[in-house]
């Protein structure tokens, strides 16, 4: 499992990716989004400021994220289809408006979506610490069989807030009878968000019985877990899943994803589980645990090495979702080739770092201050990353797990105006 400062240990059962404090992949907690350092932030419901300074040296226009524009409940709900929400198309610093339904237009026989097909878990469970009510959102399952979880304070309906964390051996009592025991912080002690926690009978039966998904406050109502389910989604042979959606592929649909095979683009699965993200705090992910399989890494590697040096006549590896960017980053080597794997990956995506597989990325859009800005830095460079979100508020297009989503793609006229520097 992950140690408790938040490097890979040498946990038995991971053959995966691990790394050391030194790392230049991993990411200090103080560094902050890639020149979008903003005061407030979305969830709060006040708005939040991506402006200037932040991740490096250049200043940006200063802008804010109305709440107006968080997707309060998912599309399907608001009149039109999953596959009806607006698609934003970054090709280098050029920005198209599209639905998502024309998604195929925008790709080409011989790209492959590598997608996530971890399944979304009912991961939050009412519970009790004493006289105190509390809800528990279980993360992430570790190789011993403790569960790393986050208790929350009750707030609006159906809605929680942060609480302190722990403390050590404090008893949460569940319905059915049941409780877990709080035995270690995730992180340094004082604040810490994420413990381990020990359960006495399985987790995934306590959270099918239970649970209900992770629902964030500008939500407007509790949504079924099918909601949250992605059309990738399989179960995984232990009941592990994910705390919080891979979000990005929420818009497929079957016909949508038939549609794309008809024409020639590929699909390469893999898992990551996403944790609990840090809703007020923004803090880098934690380890999460993931699975390159074989077939996906001989596909990958076969696109590739298929187009050689000529990105716009050969297909492209467009990953469909920040956590399919890990999980396949993590797998890849210095020379990019991508090898199975599996285990823990501790790695965050930066500019500093870049990417080594990926040439695109589907995606949501993301708070000023959250750390997934780096990554896409990474991929899309700072100029069309910045002119991106510019033309996603100027339209209006809407945030979080229900909203629109971008399509980040590669700058391919040989002779266009490079604005893909990532470096900071």
């Amino acid at each position: 499992m992950p140690s408790p400062d938040g490097v890979n240990s040498d946990a038995p059962g991971r053959d995966g990716v691990t790394t050391d404090a030194h790392n230049p992949d991993r990411v200090p907690t103080d560094v902050p989004g890639p020149g979008f350092a903003g005061a407030g932030e979305v969830r709060s419901g006040g708005g939040a400021r991506l402006g200037a300074g932040g991740g490096g040296p250049e200043a940006t226009v200063a802008w804010r994220v109305p709440a107006a524009l968080s997707a309060r409940v998912p599309a399907e709900q608001r009149g039109s289809g999953r596959e009806d929400v607006r698609l934003l198309v970054s090709r280098g610093c050029a920005v198209s408006h599209h639905a998502f339904r024309g998604l195929p237009g925008q790709l080409r026989a011989g790209d492959v979506l590598v997608v996530n097909t971890s399944m979304t878990l009912p991961a939050a469970v009412n519970g009790r610490v004493g006289g105190e009510r509390v809800v528990v959102h279980f993360s992430t399952r570790g190789e011993d069989g403790r569960w790393a979880v986050e208790l929350r304070a009750p707030g609006g309906p159906g809605v929680t807030g942060p609480r302190p964390g722990g403390p050590a051996g404090a008893v949460v009592r569940l319905p059915g009878g049941r409780a877990l025991v709080l035995e270690e912080p995730l992180g340094p002690s004082a604040g810490s968000r994420l413990w381990w926690a020990r359960a006495p009978e399985p987790v995934p039966e306590l959270l099918r019985r239970y649970g209900r998904p992770i629902r964030y406050g500008y939500t407007e109502r509790d949504q079924p877990l099918s909601a949250y389910q992605t059309v990738f989604a399989a179960p995984s042979p232990d009941g592990s899943g994910s705390a919080e959606m891979p979000s990005a592929a929420r818009p497929f649909t079957a016909a949508l994803v038939a549609e794309l095979v008809r024409r020639g683009v590929l699909f390469a699965p893999l898992s990551l589980h996403t944790g609990v993200a840090s809703a007020e705090v923004h803090e880098p992910p934690y380890p999460e645990r993931f699975a390159v399989p074989a077939a996906t890494a001989w596909l990958v590697n076969a696109v590739r090495a298929a187009r050689g040096g000529d990105l716009a006549s050969g297909g492209r590896v467009i990953a469909v979702g920040t956590t399919a960017v890990r999980a396949l980053e993590s797998a890849a080597g210095d020379d990019g080739v991508v090898r199975p794997a599996g285990g823990w990956t501790d790695l965050v995506v930066t500019p500093r770092r870049g990417v080594r597989v990926v040439d695109g990325l589907l995606t949501g859009l993301h708070e000023p201050q959250a750390s997934h800005l780096l990554m896409l830095e990474a991929v899309a460079g700072r100029e069309a990353l910045r002119r991106g979100y510019e033309a996603a508020l100027r339209e209006r297009y809407l945030w979080h797990e229900f909203g629109d989503v971008h399509l980040i793609l590669p700058d391919e006229e040989r002779n266009a105006p490079n604005c893909s520097s990532n470096e900071w």
